[in-house]
């Protein structure tokens, strides 16, 4: 029987990879953005190769659209069995500069929206007996990262809530990783290079220059290498891998 896969902030980027990819393994997958256009395209892009999709606009870190989205998903298709919660946004500042409204919507999107989108998919997915979530942390959720403090901030907070959901879910047959990318060739680092050039007095493309001299295989990250690791975590070759937050950034984090 056909899986099915929601993954947010799906419509460009990390998210793009990653729900393509899962079609191209033969899950049907729902495209959850805020854009619809993006939405839009990516469900097309699926459903060319194959595969069943919806494409649905929402706020993850609204509690009526996120349950909205689940409760379409199930209506649709008839079960969920794959969460990737992948949305996410970043702020770029001198945690002195950062306002608390910055400070709050970056906690809002990132973990609030990663909360929601996991309990929300646990609920079903306990009815069901089984299912994957897996979660986006990141390289600065393991090392906070200067002028990405509330970012990082949400990714190691991401870290601990993907523990303990693990904890509290295994005994559903559910597992809960995540998954965490480094330095990647996507519009968030091209606004990261573009945002933090001033701060650090470097020319545009001068910052994803510097940062990619950190990184052991020696180039930027594509989102198809996530996304295949994230494959991985949503197929059956994981069943026994739970609580884990794993780097897949070409070597710039090594603990």
């Amino acid at each position: 029987m056909t899986r099915t896969a929601i993954v947010t902030g799906s419509g460009r980027g990390i998210g793009r990879g990653i729900a393509l990819r899962l079609a191209k393994d033969g899950l049907d997958v729902v495209v959850c953005d805020i854009n619809a256009e993006n939405a839009k395209e990516v469900s097309q892009e699926i459903e060319a190769l194959g595969r069943k999709s919806l494409a649905i606009v929402g706020d993850v870190s609204n509690e009526k659209d996120v349950y909205s989205m689940v409760d379409q998903v199930v209506e649709k298709f008839g079960k969920l069995d794959v969460m990737v919660a992948n949305a996410g946004i970043c702020h770029i500042k001198w945690a002195t500069e950062l306002t608390t409204a910055e400070w709050d919507q970056a906690f809002a999107v990132n973990c609030r929206g990663t909360f929601l989108c996991d309990t929300a998919a646990a609920k079903q997915m306990i009815k069901q007996k089984g299912g994957k979530i897996i979660n986006c942390s990141s390289i600065a959720g393991h090392d906070g990262f200067s002028l990405l403090s509330a970012y990082s901030a949400t990714k190691f907070a991401i870290r601990g809530f993907t523990q303990a959901l693990a904890k509290e879910l295994g005994r559903y047959g559910i597992t809960v990783n995540a998954y965490c990318p480094g330095i990647v060739g996507t519009d968030m680092w091209d606004l990261i290079d573009e945002k933090m050039g001033p701060y650090l007095k470097l020319a545009k493309g001068e910052v994803l220059k510097e940062y990619t001299k950190l990184i052991t295989m020696g180039r930027v990250e594509t989102p198809d290498d996530v996304a295949s690791f994230v494959s991985y975590l949503a197929s059956s070759d994981s069943n026994y891998m739970t609580g884990q937050t794993i780097m897949i950034d070409g070597g710039i984090v090594m603990n």
